[in-house]
């Protein structure tokens, strides 16, 4: 739904540059992200070389939160045709959560940003929880959250396909998203690359 990358990558970068390191690439900034953000900086300072102890890590999460947080909206943007997909998934009364790795603070402005709060009935961050996607725990709590024991899970990486997967629940795919690995090998129940297939996918989903 959101392309984050821009403000991710920027925001990493920063937190190295004030360790005396040189910056990461957009690619592989892009590889490193899906596991939540201590994943992300602990994964960047060993590529940097620098020190990656549970104390550096702490420090550079906080830094990385931080600065994170204070421009999450800058070089964000929404996917076309997400917020048509959004308003017509609400015309047909399916009620909308999010489940992400992301912290709380940063994805609550984005949707702030954007105008997309209001679509959402509950949001499960990655700082909410003690587990992260692909635990399934994240998207259980959510369904329960949302009052339901069953869902369409929309994602655009392998590790969301491990958490539809893990808790036993159909996956969407978004194809122009973090994925690596190719769609087939992916095998989602469903996958699009416009977000106008998005509710007619929900609609099949729901009537399966």
């Amino acid at each position: 739904m959101i392309n984050s990358l821009g403000d991710i990558h920027a925001a990493l970068n920063k937190v190295l540059a004030m360790r005396g390191a040189t910056p990461l690439n957009l690619v592989t900034v892009r590889g490193f992200i899906g596991k939540g953000s201590a994943n992300l900086v602990t994964r960047a300072f060993k590529a940097q070389k620098l020190p990656y102890d549970a104390d550096s890590c702490a420090a550079g999460l906080s830094d990385f939160l931080d600065i994170y947080s204070a421009g999450a909206a800058e070089l964000t943007y929404v996917f076309e045709g997400a917020k048509d997909a959004l308003i017509h998934l609400c015309e047909q009364d399916i009620k909308l959560g999010i489940c992400t790795n992301k912290p709380l603070q940063p994805t609550k402005i984005v949707l702030e940003q954007f105008g997309l709060s209001d679509f959402f009935h509950h949001i499960t961050c990655g700082d909410q929880l003690a587990s992260r996607k692909p635990n399934p725990e994240m998207l259980h709590h959510a369904m329960a959250a949302l009052g339901t024991d069953s869902c369409l899970f929309v994602g655009d990486s392998e590790v969301d396909r491990d958490t539809a997967a893990a808790a036993s629940q159909p996956f969407a795919l978004f194809t122009e998203g973090y994925r690596k690995t190719s769609v087939n090998a992916l095998a989602p129940e469903y996958y699009f690359q416009d977000f106008a297939r998005l509710p007619s996918i929900a609609e099949a989903a729901f009537r399966a």
